[in-house]
């Protein structure tokens, strides 16, 4: 956990360590702080930040592009800050044109995040499962990956360069950008939105070698919901679950806010002592600065 006065640790280096694992990285998402602290206190060994769960917290509205790079890096650094392990964030378009990805990636990198995704969105962008995306051209967004390469300054930052080319025009093209933007620099690559198993085994086939893949298991999206065990067959490294927090705390927060309005006392079965939810939250390492600095 991100302690107050934790030495830190080495997040990118640790990521492209669990990159080159033997079985997927799973990084469920997180779309605040609080949400980024309970996927690393569940066991996990990494944290996907949200586009579509950080719209949704901070304005309340969907993932169509309403956000600025700068809401998305503070989002980014909130998150970072929260825990020792290695965040992703989702980067969206970087913002703009390869001059504007060069600011993004140094401001996304400057929050502390071990890597970032970018795709080949035209600008206001949409969540990968949404209908009536369109995209720039491949050599553009091309540019835009080797812009954000020479624009790290820590070389172990993780670059994700995602296409969401199977909606818009097929998978064909899905692949040949996906192979365009590894010779870019991408690190990884992320092949949006597959309809079918069958797309999925073939993204999988045809990429193998190119570079590592991303596995978007999109909770209620157009992607199948395959298991880990067959992502681990088909090879994938990363295997991101984005919104499945966000989803159950909006469950939750429903259920308790309708038991108050029907009966007049919230439902508190199941939930954290106010005692027990303050320990998750740090409270005996601020009592313990406390005492010590006193």
């Amino acid at each position: 956990m991100g302690d107050l006065l934790g030495a830190g640790r080495a997040p990118r280096a640790r990521l492209r360590e669990l990159l080159a694992g033997p079985v997927p990285l799973v990084a469920p998402g997180a779309y605040d702080a609080l949400s980024a602290r309970l996927v690393e206190q569940a066991g996990f060994d990494a944290v996907y930040m949200t586009g579509f769960g950080t719209t949704a917290s901070l304005i309340g509205r969907p993932d169509v592009g309403l956000l600025s790079g700068a809401e998305m890096v503070d989002n980014a650094r909130r998150i970072a800050a929260a825990v020792d392990v290695p965040v992703i964030a989702d980067a969206d378009t970087g913002y703009g044109n390869a001059l504007n990805v060069v600011r993004t990636v140094q401001l996304y990198e400057q929050a502390g995040v071990a890597g970032i995704q970018l795709e080949d969105q035209v600008m206001p962008k949409k969540c990968g499962h949404m209908s009536g995306k369109a995209l720039i051209g491949t050599d553009e967004m091309a540019g835009k990956v080797r812009a954000a390469a020479a624009a790290r300054r820590d070389p172990d930052l993780v670059l994700i360069a995602r296409t969401d080319a199977v909606a818009v025009s097929g998978v064909d093209d899905a692949l040949a950008r996906a192979r365009a933007y590894a010779d870019a620099g991408a690190d990884l690559l992320f092949v949006e939105a597959p309809t079918t198993e069958a797309d999925v085994e073939r993204v999988a086939r045809e990429l193998a070698g190119v570079a590592p893949l991303v596995f978007n298991w999109a909770e209620g999206g157009r992607t199948p919901p395959l298991s880990l065990q067959r992502m681990t067959e088909l090879g994938f490294a990363l295997v991101i679950y984005p919104i499945g927090t966000l989803l159950a705390a909006t469950a939750g927060m429903r259920a308790l806010l309708d038991g108050l309005r029907t009966e007049g006392v919230p439902p508190l079965d199941g939930l954290p002592t106010f005692g027990q939810f303050t320990d998750l939250v740090g409270l005996p390492e601020v009592t313990d600065l406390e005492q010590r600095f006193r």
